[in-house]
């Protein structure tokens, strides 16, 4: 059976308390803006996946989507945010579906 030293565990840091010090607290303008930017990473990632997994080249997808591939780069990379009306094209083009519920 493993034993757990309790002042270590006491030391530990959770990862809430990690977001706050760093991005401070939860509705702060800090947070919400870190949120905001973890989120267009997320989504990101999903597509940039899912192009690399069907061996379609960024300037391919621009070119399904009416896009500059300079615009594909730069939402693979997170720095920009996405209308939804984008982000719905270009799942489309990938063959992705959404669906949104409450």
């Amino acid at each position: 059976m493993i034993q757990l030293n309790p002042e270590k565990l006491a030391k530990l840091h959770n990862v809430d308390d990690l977001l706050d010090e760093r991005y401070g607290k939860s509705g702060t303008p800090s947070r919400i803006k870190f949120e905001e930017r973890a989120l267009n990473w997320y989504y990101s990632e999903i597509l940039k996946d899912r192009r690399r997994e069907l061996k379609i080249t960024q300037k391919q997808l621009a070119e399904k989507v009416g896009k500059k591939r300079e615009y594909i780069a730069i939402l693979e990379k997170g720095e920009t945010d996405m209308q939804l009306s984008t982000f719905l094209n270009i799942s489309s083009a990938l063959g992705l579906k959404f669906s949104l519920s409450v």
